[in-house]
């Protein structure tokens, strides 16, 4: 039997548990059945945040609000799915993403209703600001437990130690069921069961909503019968057999083309080469392999060594099983389920040709930051890297719908920049130029390499007036050249293609480790960042107030700001260790559990050592704050490996660990726990309102706004005292 103590200190943990898990479950399953609202995803940990914060905050109350939390989620859950529903079923309703016709930044999936044929509009911060209300007031009852449990409990530090404890648990728990790809009903029925145990009456009201949610998500699950539903982690992935194409989070992806009979475009770059005399790529390296059709095409033209990356399990193993080629199962190809950029840095070998293919994750890396799984591929130094793994006459090839003639312009400056020559930019449909402010439909391929070699021949057959003719027929390219005036026959159906002249944009700027936003026009927070940022500031202080405890509570000012910077903290950490070992949900749950083990490492130096004076952990907080901040990023990239996992986490970690013991020494001595923990959580959302601000001044200028909330958390404590 437990003792009263004991049995406290075991529902600490299991609410600190319950809040994480159910915070990740909320991430994962909100972004993917809100339409676009996985661009944003960092308005549902924003909205458990404030939950938390509110919660803390009104531990004093006599209200038991536990009992709210399951019936607001079915609430929040329902009007999900009402969500889905509408914008699915009625092509005149839009959800606008900062304006699809010329963006500010360009959100790959959005753009397919247009504003003028639509007659309703939504803005998407007003859909995200309804879920944030939702989600937010679904975890202030999970706020009040926590906050209670640590007023019961006498040594501050050891409650601070076990919350940490079960922070860890909900992270492991939740990186478990995500390795085991466990649908939605996995990861609710552990929330909610949890939940029922912490609630003060069982009634039939609570039992009735808990089976009211798993029927929610059944019939999510089986809305299409014709669709096969499953998620990977980072996705909810439905394919469609009839016509074996893939959506990731209700948003077209891709589709798996039998490159025998149709997709020539796949086969684009191996035709060029082959026409223009050369012999067949050898060794290939496709980065976004996705479910297989590069890989089919390199096959069909020759390659002897396919290394297939691919970030995503559950679309290679969609891929695996239904591509009508089965290029998977053939014994020249190697699969690599990692991020791209980890993998080019890592690897040895040299390629005769590497394809960018059809990189858009449409999704973003983390809720911390506004950077998505793919950011990385496409900076300065990722081309620098990819020319590396270039043998002497190697090929680049990266194709997409790039939308818009300004991102084609910065894509061609940055592939000139990186391999001291300009690609050749070629579209289908052919135009011959494009200019910054056009709105593009077409496909982009660019093509760039060496001086000598394939780069060099395709030049040489673009010449005196010569196309590339390609049609849609696999069958009729083969046994022609496709170069030449006029294509091989008076068909309609060959499709003429040649290099286009791109004009710049002026002043653009070269997306870089530091800056890494490709999709983004201007170095600005663009005006749909600022109206969320609103909506959330708003909403907060709306939900705040009433469930203040008195009028006489008032904010704690120290923990608030030790908030913030501690939620730039994370952000930059999350960032930069994804920078340099790889952008996969296992790097992004390593750092999160790493960044909780400092805290507790920093929670056990307070307990041992009993620090009364915080003057030196934060002149050591800020040294290595501006150390963090002075060395760019991409400096650790060429380490050898233990090198660079130690240097890089003690860049990262070090601030954490400093930042903890002061937080930890003021958390002891504070006079209200709940008060002090509502603060600071309340904190964390305006750290990460301000993250926003790297869309601007970069990443690793965050460590500086950093430093400056901890400034003002010192002068706090100094009033206070």
């Amino acid at each position: 039997m437990f003792d009263e103590s004991s049995r406290r200190t075991a529902d600490l943990f299991l609410v600190s548990f319950l809040i994480l898990f159910m915070e990740l479950a909320c991430i994962r399953w909100f972004g993917s059945m809100v339409v676009f609202l996985t661009f944003f995803t960092n308005i549902v940990l924003l909205a458990a945040f404030l939950g938390i914060s509110v919660g803390c905050l009104a531990a004093s109350s006599r209200r038991n609000l536990i009992d709210t939390v399951i019936p607001i989620l079915l609430v929040g859950m329902t009007v999900a799915c009402v969500v889905l529903y509408v914008f699915t079923k009625y092509s005149d309703v839009m959800i606008d993403v900062g304006g699809q016709g010329s963006p500010q930044q360009i959100f790959f999936g959005t753009e397919y209703r247009a504003r003028d044929l639509s007659r309703f509009v939504v803005p998407l911060e007003a859909v995200a600001g309804v879920f944030f209300v939702l989600v937010a007031l679904t975890f202030v009852g999970l706020g009040q437990v926590m906050g209670r449990a640590f007023t019961t409990l006498p040594n501050r530090m050891v409650a601070y130690t076990v919350n940490i404890a079960g922070s860890l648990a909900g992270i492991a728990g939740f990186a478990l069921v995500s390795y085991e790809r466990a649908p939605p009903s996995v990861w609710f029925a552990v929330s909610l069961g949890l939940c029922f145990y912490f609630l003060a009456r069982r009634t039939m009201l609570q039992v009735c909503a808990q089976i009211a949610v798993f029927v929610l998500l059944a019939l999510a699950a089986n809305a299409l019968p014709a669709v096969q539903e499953s998620w990977s982690p980072y996705y909810k992935i439905s394919y469609q057999p009839a016509l074996r194409t893939i959506s990731t989070n209700n948003i077209g992806h891709q589709s798996m083309a039998d490159v025998d009979e149709s997709a020539p475009a796949y086969a684009l770059p191996h035709l060029l080469n082959r026409d223009a005399g050369g012999p067949a790529f050898d060794s290939v390296l496709i980065i976004g392999a996705g479910s297989g059709n590069d890989v089919a095409a390199a096959l069909h033209h020759g390659a002897n060594s396919i290394d297939a990356v691919e970030i995503d399990p559950t679309i290679n193993g969609l891929g695996r099983r239904y591509h009508p080629n089965l290029p998977y199962a053939d014994p020249r190809v190697t699969v690599h389920i990692d991020d791209g950029r980890s993998f080019v840095r890592q690897t040895g070998k040299k390629y005769d040709l590497v394809i960018y293919a059809l990189v858009d994750s449409l999704v973003l890396h983390s809720g911390f930051s506004n950077i998505r799984l793919e950011s990385f591929l496409f900076t300065q130094e990722a081309f620098a890297d990819i020319r590396r793994v270039l043998k002497p006459g190697g090929l680049f090839v990266a194709y997409n719908f790039y939308r818009q003639g300004w991102l084609v312009g910065r894509l061609r400056a940055m592939m000139a920049g990186a391999f001291g020559r300009p690609p050749l930019v070629m579209t289908m449909p052919y135009q011959p130029e494009v200019l910054p402010e056009q709105a593009l439909g077409s496909a982009f391929t660019f093509v760039v390499g060496g001086e000598e070699g394939a780069l060099r021949r395709f030049e040489q057959q673009f010449t005196s007036g010569r196309f590339f003719w390609m049609n849609e027929r696999p069958d009729l390219n083969a046994g022609i050249n496709g170069f030449g005036a006029k294509p091989p026959s008076g068909d309609a159906d060959w499709q003429r293609i040649a290099p286009a002249a791109v004009r710049p944009q002026a002043h653009d700027h070269a997306a870089t480790d530091d800056w890494p936003f490709f999709y983004l026009r201007e170095r600005t927070v663009p005006l749909i960042n600022v109206r969320g940022a609103l909506v959330v500031a708003v909403l907060s202080l709306t939900i705040l107030l009433p469930f203040a405890p008195q009028r006489r509570v008032r904010p704690n000012w120290h923990m608030f700001f030790m908030g913030a910077g501690f939620m730039l903290l994370e952000t930059k950490g999350v960032v930069h260790l994804a920078l340099l070992f790889g952008s996969t949900w296992l790097v992004n749950s390593i750092v999160f559990f790493a960044i909780l083990v400092m805290i507790l490492c920093s929670n056990l130096w307070v307990l041992a050592f009993r620090p009364s004076q915080l003057r030196t952990y934060y002149v050591l907080l800020a040294c290595s704050l501006m150390v963090a901040s002075l060395v760019p990023m991409n400096t650790f990239l060429t380490l050898p490996g233990a090198a660079r996992v130690v240097v890089s986490c003690a860049i990262v970690f070090v601030p954490v660990f400093f930042a903890g013991v002061i937080f930890g020494t003021a958390f002891r001595d504070a006079t209200a726990p709940d008060i002090a923990l509502g603060s600071n959580i309340g904190g964390a959302i305006l750290g990460g309102l301000s993250e926003n601000l790297s869309l601007l001044i970069g990443f690793n200028n965050l460590c500086v706004l950093a430093l400056l909330f901890y400034a003002m958390s010192a002068l706090s404590l100094r009033k206070q005292t």
